[in-house]
């Protein structure tokens, strides 16, 4: 895949999927823009100084000075991968309002923010778009136990396929991956007696990622890509 002197927004760029995604579109010649909530977040990122790489403090992305933050100047824009996002499980009679509207901000309200501004910003040119749903989002009554997490990241996978069908004619096209539990230290360490070879590993599901947001990606439009590994 060719990304030489391609612009990328990388949403969650500093976390566990989002480094592997970074680090496979610079191995393609992409210069990756990659925001960070703060300035200890941008110093945690292992690939902040890479030549390819621009960080951006930008605080909340559900906020829309984040986004604008973000998107300013960055032109042209070929392609905005959205990973940023939050996890909380709770059965839903123990999950307050707070929580709640947390879920929905960062995983929701979020991913639509970015998406708006990355269309008015392909518009005209063309472009990729990919999220992050999650296995929940297809397999709803996998959510059970996680009803908030859950209802948000299918409200993306919603989100996806709904934009992809609307901006199709203007030549961006709209995809997700929608990963099960992910090989990461923090799954690990959360959940310690678990299997992991049966997860996917994140360097797998950001290669998924990158064909996607990728030029020879040149049909698919409106999926929501299972990446569940053996699980």
């Amino acid at each position: 895949m060719d990304f030489r002197n391609r612009h990328v927004i990388v949403t969650g760029g500093a976390g566990a999927l989002g480094t592997a995604v970074v680090a496979r579109l610079i191995e393609a010649g992409a210069l990756c823009h990659v925001p960070c909530l703060d300035d200890a977040e941008a110093a945690r990122f292992r690939l902040r100084d890479h030549k390819q790489v621009t960080v951006t403090v930008t605080g909340s992305l559900a906020d829309e000075a984040g986004i604008e933050k973000l998107f300013r100047g960055i032109a042209p824009l070929w392609a905005s991968i959205h990973t940023v996002g939050g996890f909380a499980a709770a059965p839903l009679r123990d999950t307050d309002l707070k929580t709640i509207r947390q879920q929905l901000d960062m995983n929701l309200i979020s991913c639509m923010l970015c998406c708006r501004a990355a269309v008015r910003a392909m518009t005209g040119a063309g472009g990729r778009i990919v999220n992050v749903a999650a296995r929940p989002a297809l397999e709803w009554r996998t959510g059970a136990g996680m009803t908030a997490y859950s209802a948000s990241k299918a409200g993306v996978a919603a989100l996806t396929a709904a934009l992809a069908e609307e901006v199709a004619k203007d030549a961006i096209l709209v995809n997700a991956v929608a990963p099960s539990i992910m090989d990461t230290p923090a799954n690990r360490a959360a959940m310690p007696k678990a299997d992991y070879t049966l997860w996917p590993k994140v360097e797998e599901v950001a290669a998924t990622i990158a064909f996607l947001a990728s030029p020879e990606n040149r049909v698919s439009r409106g999926a929501i890509v299972p990446v569940y590994g053996k699980s």
